[in-house]
């Protein structure tokens, strides 16, 4: 089988040089450019001590007649970059964004939260939402192809499965998400210089977090209830990994037992999402360097009330590792590769 040409568009941030990593081991994948801006001429090994000994083509910035050479593009681009690509597309290419440019189906919602116009609102209809335990083969009959954010990402897993069964009182969930400062991308260091970054946990985008859209865009489209939720995301002092501790109210005749029941049924085939046995306490360290998101339904001393906490890799299931999976869906390839991934 032929291999696919790939250009990565964004390649020097955590994301990009994540997806190389995975790229370099997916054996139907040949990674054929490398671009960025600020960091063309240069060696991804630059940024990347690891790469060092693999051959990878030199950073050059992006030009739409690459596209000619390659059939697949990664995104992982300042917000409002992808759109502007996605106009050059050619029959044969296919973009997955890894960025938030194709996530939300209005082009009203993403100046409402992006603050910036919609350059490319023509292709929005052309994307789909890529949660590929939720979106399926349904992957394939798009080109553009956009993979949610990595708080999203934690939050829908386990959400998405008991919203469509009515499961839980759709007007009270609280959402408490903590992530690796590597969420924040390379800036971070110069963005917490003073507020010690290493040693203290931040609160940020307190209500108003633009993650917030898609979480509302996603769960509606599993319901006619009118949803309320609140989402708090922290920066913490950790490379990688997100932890979410959901916080439900059960429906009337539902209890601890039965969301365990519909969340193991629901993911049962999955490769990637594990449902954790009843109570169990979990880490970022169970999860980190792979593509999983561990799931644990815990009790309360309320009997209807319960936790839910789910953790995955940031740069991994919630990022590049999800654009591999995503791409492994669109061209029939096997689900894990590239991907490695725990064996439970």
């Amino acid at each position: 089988m032929r291999k696919l040409n790939a250009l990565i568009a964004g390649s020097t941030g955590y994301i990009g040089v994540q997806l190389i990593k995975l790229l370099i081991k997916h054996k139907n994948v040949k990674i054929k450019y490398l671009c960025g801006n600020s960091s063309v001429g240069k060696k991804i090994s630059f940024y990347e001590s690891s790469l060092k000994s693999k051959k990878l083509p030199k950073i050059t910035k992006f030009n739409k007649k690459y596209l000619n050479d390659i059939d697949l593009i990664f995104t992982a681009l300042p917000n409002g970059e992808a759109q502007d690509i996605s106009k050059y597309l050619l029959k044969k290419n296919t973009l997955i964004d890894l960025a938030a440019d194709f996530r939300l189906d209005k082009s009203s919602d993403y100046l409402k939260w992006y603050k910036q116009k919609h350059r490319a609102a023509n292709n929005i209809k052309k994307s789909i939402y890529a949660l590929p335990e939720i979106t399926g083969n349904r992957i394939k009959n798009y080109k553009i192809i956009s993979c949610p954010g990595c708080y999203p990402t934690s939050v829908l897993l386990p959400l998405i499965p008991l919203i469509k069964k009515k499961s839980i009182n759709m007007k009270n969930i609280i959402i408490d998400s903590k992530s690796g400062y590597s969420g924040a991308g390379r800036g971070v260091h110069k963005k917490y210089v003073n507020k010690n970054l290493y040693e203290s946990l931040s609160a940020y985008g307190v209500g108003f977090h633009r993650h917030n859209s898609e979480i509302e865009q996603e769960l509606s489209n599993h319901t006619n209830s009118k949803l309320q939720f609140t989402f708090t995301p922290h920066l913490s002092p950790m490379f990688r990994g997100i932890l979410s501790t959901i916080y439900l109210d059960l429906a009337p005749g539902f209890s601890v037992k039965k969301i365990q029941t519909i969340l193991k049924q629901f993911y049962k085939k999955s490769k990637f999402v594990k449902i954790l046995k009843y109570n169990s306490f979990l880490s970022t360290n169970d999860v980190i360097n792979t593509n999983n998101c561990f799931i644990s339904v815990c009790k309360t001393k309320y009997k209807n009330k319960i936790i839910i906490l789910s953790a995955l890799d940031n740069l991994i299931k919630g990022g590049a590792g999800q654009g591999v999976q995503n791409m492994n869906i669109k061209f029939g390839f096997n689900i894990n590769e590239g991907i490695k991934w725990i064996k439970f």
